[in-house]
């Protein structure tokens, strides 16, 4: 039985041979309390509003007559399709947008980057102000948990707060090749402009030639790909994202050119569309609603459910505090609840990005009849071919029904809607409402959120076009490795020193440097204190030494090992990769449910097992983290090769990854570029609570 029939049967023990859990961090079914006030997504319209295209000509952000790109982060009130409590009267959300200086229009998704590549005649690189125009704005749209490694919690910063000092941005260009100046680094944060006509800048500023600059330039020489940009600001990205900092930024290249007759027969607007994929929950009212407090969603999963103790003096009424992951019970395309498109009997090509907080999913197209909201009577999931994915084209055209979709990814599909006249096809999700690990379909909190959009098949004969599945191939070479061995990072599990679930990256190996010197612990009494000294391995907080320093211009394999219950999807800065593959992780057989070595027994050393190691906190306060020991013999941490699942399509140079529990995933990629970046999971709620660290490229980590 492969996956899709799994699909078809339901039966859940297929995904057995996919994927493992680590031991006693078993799958989560979130709780998610109906509370008074919210949007109840049974009263909103479902496919009754038209999706707009971010590859509409109008939608597409111009430049000046220098080729500058003038751009505002500000306020809006947006038409989301949202109705009242009554069903019937509309009513507005208050977003934070991004919009061009000359009109002040701020927008959710905000408007869309097409630029041409060096080889397309292009310039070398695009030039974009990015300006903080959020000035008088003294409290964010959504509650701010100040307990975390934030912005204005870093040393010299504490004195700040939103109400005098403003919302803190840092735009990152995800999947751009950016000299690390431009890159969006989390503490490259800058507020808006004071009264006083100060402004508050991140503690990396000063390392820009010529001090504080909000004049990026982005790389232009790469080939064409579908990024985009979003807010990547210190210990808030998740909520500067979720109130609307996120939109598209294409290249093009001779090949790829987004117009009518390219070479590759593509096809081109408007039969070329962008959609940005979101979840979100609604007060009835129209704002935005994110979980803070007790009694909200999810708060009793990842607060109480963990034994938190959250002091009252720092959380006052139990909040506002991060949780550690977020699911919204409705569906959002380009800024819209459940929107549909009509289109014609004939391919499209869409760009589909996640640009979720926590959501895996797994997309389908399914037929049902004309005006169907529900998927009763729907037909078997239809076959489309993914042409590409983050960075450009794949190698070869893939069909397949059903496409995995990681929080941060990009995927390029062509759908052929030919002898589908008069019908409705509805973009479905399989992946469920709870952290993903690998199972479909997931774990259901809400009734709506396995329906993403529609798509209305016009009444009309089939029509003609030029796109060719075997006319795809990337150019993109496939370097190889210059380091002598893989370098072994980790994803880890641990508490905070509140008892919250801490989600961490780490090392699988003792730290070393690009020339391959040992990295230790700070000589400091915080470390010192918790008994972290000599060299630098296993769980890692954000703050602390950089530990993955690759050489300037070296080739390097990772080994991504999972060692939480959960998949992640891992961002790097800066690179595009290969992914290569996954193998199991052995276990030492006489480890416990948790994975250690249970009092009174010793290893078996025919695999790995678990220690704790503790976390020390940004405050100089510590958590509870692991660290790996491996078997005498290497090899014996090493377990079967996994295949790759159906619906997991990778064929193409990829900036996203998703790493499986209980699995190493290995990637390849070249850092060309020196300087300060970063790598994380892409689950928002984790990059902000310290699943990132430091990723510096040669001397000066």
């Amino acid at each position: 039985m492969n996956r899709r029939d799994f699909l078809k049967t339901g039966s859940a023990s297929l995904v057995a041979a996919y994927v493992s859990s680590r031991r006693g961090l078993l799958r989560r079914v979130l709780a998610a309390p109906a509370i008074a006030g919210l949007s109840d997504p049974a009263l909103q319209p479902k496919f009754a509003t038209n999706v707009p295209n971010a590859l509409d000509p109008g939608f597409i952000y111009q430049p000046d007559r220098q080729g500058r790109y003038k751009i505002k982060v500000g306020t809006a009130l947006h038409k989301a399709g949202l109705v009242g409590p009554d069903g019937v009267t509309p009513v507005v959300t208050p977003v934070l947008g991004y919009g061009a200086q000359k009109d002040r229009i701020f927008t959710w998704p905000g408007r869309t980057f097409q630029v041409k590549s060096l080889s397309a005649s292009g310039e070398p690189e695009t030039e974009v102000i990015w300006a903080n125009a959020l000035d008088g704005v003294t409290q964010h749209l959504l509650p701010v948990d100040t307990s975390l490694h934030w912005a204005y919690s870093l040393p010299g910063y504490e004195l700040n707060t939103i109400a005098a000092s403003g919302i803190p941005i840092a735009t990152h260009l995800h999947g751009g090749h950016s000299d690390f100046q431009f890159d969006g680094n989390p503490e490259f944060f800058y507020g808006p402009e004071l009264p006083d006509g100060t402004q508050v800048v991140g503690p990396q500023w000063n390392i820009v030639p010529g001090g504080f600059t909000t004049k990026f330039r982005y790389d232009n020489n790469v080939p064409a790909g579908n990024l985009w940009y979003h807010d990547h600001a210190l210990g808030i990205t998740r909520l500067n994202v979720y109130a609307g900092l996120a939109g598209f930024y294409f290249v093009r290249d001779e090949f790829d050119t987004g117009e009518p007759g390219n070479p590759l027969g593509l096809p081109a607007y408007p039969y070329e569309a962008a959609f940005a994929i979101q979840d979100r929950m609604f007060r009835e009212t129209g704002e935005l609603f994110y979980p803070a407090f007790p009694g909200e969603p999810f708060y009793d999963d990842f607060i109480t459910g963990e034994g938190a103790n959250l002091p009252p003096g720092i959380f006052p009424g139990g909040g506002p505090t991060a949780l550690a992951e977020f699911f919204g019970d409705h569906m959002v395309v380009n800024g819209k609840i459940w929107p549909k498109m009509d289109v014609e009997p004939r391919n499209y090509r869409l760009h589909l990005l996640n640009g979720t907080d926590s959501r895996f999913m797994a997309i389908q197209f399914r037929a049902v009849a004309a005006g169907a909201t529900g998927l009763e009577g729907a037909g078997a999931p239809i076959p489309f071919y993914v042409i590409g994915s983050d960075q450009g084209l794949a190698s070869s055209a893939t069909e397949t029904d059903t496409l995995l979709s990681e929080p941060g990814s990009r995927y390029d599909i062509v759908f052929d809607f030919k002898d589908l006249q008069g019908q409705r096809v509805i973009m479905t999700n399989l992946g469920g409402d709870a952290p993903f690990g690998g199972d479909l379909p997931g774990e259901w909190s809400f009734e709506y959120t396995d329906r993403i959009m529609a798509f209305d098949v016009a009444q009309m004969p089939n029509q003609a076009d030029a796109f060719d599945a075997n006319n795809i191939a990337s150019s993109q070479p496939d370097p190889v490795p210059t380091s002598p061995k893989p370098r072994k990072v980790a994803l880890f599990e641990g508490k905070d020193e509140f008892g919250r679930l801490q989600p961490l990256l780490g090392t699988a190996e003792p730290a070393t440097d690009y020339a391959g010197n040992p990295i230790n612990w700070p000589n400091t009494p915080a470390y010192a204190d918790a008994g972290l000294v000599g060299q630098m391995e296993g769980a890692i907080a954000w703050h602390s030494p950089t530990t993955e320093n690759p050489a300037l211009g070296a080739t390097e394999e990772w080994e991504i090992w999972n060692l939480t219950g959960d998949a992640h999807p891992v961002h790097l800065h800066l690179v595009h990769f290969k992914i290569l593959g996954r193998q199991q992780i052995n276990w030492d057989s006489h480890v416990d449910e948790e994975g250690f070595i249970p009092a009174g027994s010793t290893p078996a050393d025919d695999g790995i097992y678990l220690v704790s190691q503790p976390v020390v906190q940004h405050n100089g306060l510590t958590g509870n983290g692991f660290r790996i020991v491996h078997p005498s013999n290497p090899d014996d941490a090493y377990g079967p090769v996994v295949p790759q699942p159906e619906g997991y399509v990778e064929n193409a140079p990829k900036d996203m990854v998703t790493a499986l529990p209980g699995q190493i995933t290995r990637i390849k990629a070249t850092f060309d570029k020196p300087g300060r970046y970063v790598w994380h999971c892409h689950i928002l709620s984790h990059e902000d609570h310290e699943m990132m660290r430091v990723l510096h490229v040669g001397p000066g980590a």
